[in-house]
């Protein structure tokens, strides 16, 4: 189950499921939320995922992002 203390990074949060996880995730008290735009993380690029991944080091993912 996840906590309100659980660090969750949302892939796509700018888009239309994306951003509604976020809302919900907000709404129920969820304060540790991680999001990166597009320029900030490419996700097609393997090595920089992972190397965001391990920094951040989120305890769940919601993957929303679509192309």
């Amino acid at each position: 189950m996840i906590s309100l203390k659980s660090r969750i990074y949302v892939a796509g949060h700018k888009g239309l499921v994306g951003s509604a996880i976020v809302r919900k995730l907000n709404s129920e008290g969820y304060k540790h939320l991680v999001t990166s735009t597009r320029k900030e993380l490419d996700l097609t690029n393997q090595s920089k995922v992972y190397k965001f991944l391990k920094k951040v080091k989120p305890d769940f993912i919601f993957i929303a992002a679509a192309k």
